[in-house]
């Protein structure tokens, strides 16, 4: 049975966070959503609170994973970002956000990929 794109982009965040688990992170949650959208992983890595978007690709025929996170969709992961810090009353705590490009078996992890989008 072939599996939906939701099936595949949960199975590649949990390869992502267990690639970050490796890599010293530790996984807060996967999936947060929120009004304003999804952050595929929130992780602590050392004293900063990791916002993580996780693209993956087959192969490169559609370009590089990395390169789906554009502007929209940097604003939408930052306003969740926000929402969670006031949320979650880590107002004090540096963030910073994370994107995991997998593309086929090669995982990249692109620290600090784009600052934040606020208004």
């Amino acid at each position: 049975m072939k599996k939906n794109r939701r099936e595949i982009g949960t199975e590649y965040e949990k390869k992502a966070g267990a690639y970050l688990e490796g890599q010293g992170y530790e996984v807060l949650e996967y999936n947060y959503r929120c009004r304003m959208g999804e952050i595929d992983v929130i992780a602590r890595d050392g004293e900063y609170l990791v916002f993580c978007e996780v693209k993956y690709r087959s192969d490169s025929g559609s370009g590089h994973p990395a390169e789906a996170v554009d502007y929209r969709k940097q604003r939408v992961i930052s306003k969740c970002a926000l929402y969670y810090i006031m949320r979650h009353g880590l107002q004090d705590i540096s963030c910073r956000f994370d994107v995991v490009s997998i593309e086929g078996n090669v995982i990249t992890l692109y620290k600090n990929a784009f600052d934040y989008m606020g208004e």
